[in-house]
């Protein structure tokens, strides 16, 4: 038996999390965070001081790993919570680099595919629609400029900055942001994804694209609403 699916590709910071978490809970789907499955294998090896260049060991590191997808939204490995400690810029740039590896990315496809179960899965990544559910119902491809995804990660970033309290002096904990750089690490991300080897970051041929530079996330969820109704 089948279950329904629907695929949200794109760029880094583009919105692809906070679109597809909003459908699922709206449709009271399953989701899946792909981008997070190469977060937290990268995580991983850094902390375990894993060679990233070493494609065998990363690979083997990522089967050995036990990985639980909380309905509250908390990510565990091996019992312990990592949700916050994968969202940070390096290991973004360190996820991209693994995510290159045809090893990994094989064995990462049927963990991946396990996610789809009744009634059905919204799949948000960068080859949800062109490699791991190839037969979706429908596949939305996300883009933005990378100035506009540079501005709204480095709201991001200063919003956290804020709310971010050092334990010990019960400070506002600092963050050297430049928007220039932000800018730049994105940009050399797109270059990364679109380039690898192995599954490049590109629209299904039957993916709808959707521009989202100058739409707010509700603009961007009723657009799909709107596509997915008509799809039915």
């Amino acid at each position: 038996m089948t279950f329904p699916v629907i695929t949200i590709d794109g760029t880094s910071g583009v919105g692809k999390g906070t679109i597809s978490s909003m459908l699922a809970s709206h449709l009271q789907w399953h989701y899946l965070d792909s981008g997070a499955l190469y977060r937290i294998t990268a995580y991983t090896a850094l902390k375990k001081g894993i060679d990233l260049a070493n494609e065998q060991a990363i690979t083997d590191l990522a089967n050995s790993l036990s990985i639980s997808f909380l309905a509250s939204g908390e990510i565990l490995v091996d019992k312990y919570d990592i949700s916050s400690a994968i969202r940070t810029e390096q290991v973004g740039m360190s996820a991209s680099k693994v995510a290159t590896y045809p090893k990994l990315r094989k064995a990462l496809f049927n963990k991946q595919r396990s996610f789809l179960k009744a009634p059905g899965l919204v799949a948000d990544g960068r080859d949800m629609g062109t490699t791991i559910f190839p037969d979706a119902k429908l596949k939305i491809f996300l883009t933005a400029s990378a100035e506009e995804r540079g501005k709204r990660r480095y709201k991001q970033l200063k919003d956290k900055e804020t709310h971010a309290i050092m334990p010990s002096s019960n400070l506002l904990q600092k963050n050297d942001l430049d928007l220039s750089d932000i800018i730049r690490k994105i940009e050399q991300r797109d270059h990364q994804d679109m380039n690898r080897a192995s599954s490049p970051l590109k629209p299904a041929d039957d993916a709808v694209i959707i521009d989202t530079t100058l739409l707010t996330i509700n603009d961007v969820f009723n657009q799909v609403l709107t596509l997915l109704n008509k799809s039915e």
